[in-house]
């Protein structure tokens, strides 16, 4: 079993070059204004739950699509800052590195992010076959060219077939988006985060309406997990009973951006290690509700490692 506690939690998806502008009062159209503050940060999904997964003390690494240049460097130099392992990059020479451009306001609560996608390819199940997933206790992947990430997650059940229970790879997936396709990775996870928007789409009102709707969808045995930002965060275990969270929000409101990924990295946390499901609930709530009380994310390490 001391094996398996050093092995890493691999994250599938995007990064990509964060600039954030934190504003007093969100800009009206066509004025001219300035911002309180302006930062580049490392984002994306995956990429910021490696981040916290690695303040958290995890040991922790990345896989997604970067193409060579000044932001790619930016983002690889972020991950070795981070202690992420990011050899499993895959360098794409079509496209570029995306790039979001974030207004923040803390005044509001509001995150505003628009994104440029600049035609950067997925990593696709060919390049998922050559990473090595004995070095792996759990991967995570972030809902995005779902019909590829299916044919990755076969090659890992198809792995963790020939090895006993207790060394098998766990399977988490995260459907944020409400597109379609995306819902197909449903039953493929042992863990499958749902977002409050997914849900919503779906006619949901409540988390635990949603656990209680979308179930059917989830495979046999699995978790299926609920945030609700302000009103805390459900989950729903193979026993069927429906646990809840409180939020814990800061003292002051500063920073939202990327408080879903730092939830989903807490749990993951927490369940890689053992932790029940209800304590991984409770410390993804008070782990994320933490995180929006400042800029970023290096203050989680203060806060809640022995470090």
């Amino acid at each position: 079993m001391e094996d398996q506690k050093r092995k890493k939690i691999l994250c599938l998806g995007l990064a990509c070059l964060d600039i954030i502008n934190v504003v007093d009062k969100y800009p009206e159209e066509d004025t001219d204004s300035r911002c309180l503050s302006q930062r580049w940060q490392r984002g994306g999904n995956a990429s910021n739950s490696c981040t916290v997964l690695s303040l958290l003390g995890a040991s922790t690494a990345f896989m997604g699509s970067l193409s060579a240049g000044p932001v790619a460097d930016f983002i690889v130099g972020d991950f070795s800052r981070c202690g992420v392992d990011a050899s499993a990059v895959v360098w794409q020479v079509e496209g570029q590195t995306p790039c979001a451009c974030c207004v923040v306001c803390p005044s509001s609560g509001s995150r505003t992010v628009v994104l440029s996608d600049m035609n950067l390819p997925d990593v696709t199940a060919e390049d998922f076959a050559k990473v090595d997933l004995r070095q792996f206790k759990w991967i995570h992947w972030e809902g995005r060219n779902a019909e590829e990430q299916v044919k990755m997650i076969q090659q890992v059940v198809m792995y963790n077939s020939t090895l006993p229970q207790h060394q098998r790879i766990t399977i988490s997936v995260e459907i944020e988006k409400t597109r379609e396709p995306l819902y197909q990775l449903f039953p493929h996870g042992d863990v499958v985060f749902v977002s409050k928007d997914v849900a919503r789409h779906f006619g949901f009102l409540t988390a635990e309406a949603a656990l209680k709707g979308l179930c059917s969808r989830v495979k046999q045995g699995a978790v299926l997990i609920c945030a609700w930002a302000e009103k805390g965060a459900d989950a729903l275990g193979p026993d069927g009973v429906v646990l809840h969270s409180d939020a814990f929000p800061p003292e002051s409101l500063v920073d939202t951006l990327g408080a879903g990924d730092t939830f989903n990295s807490a749990v993951i946390y927490t369940l890689s290690n053992g932790g029940s499901l209800q304590d991984a609930l409770t410390f993804g709530c008070k782990v994320a509700g933490s995180k929006c009380g400042f800029h970023g994310y290096d203050g989680i390490a203060e806060k809640f490692t022995d470090n």
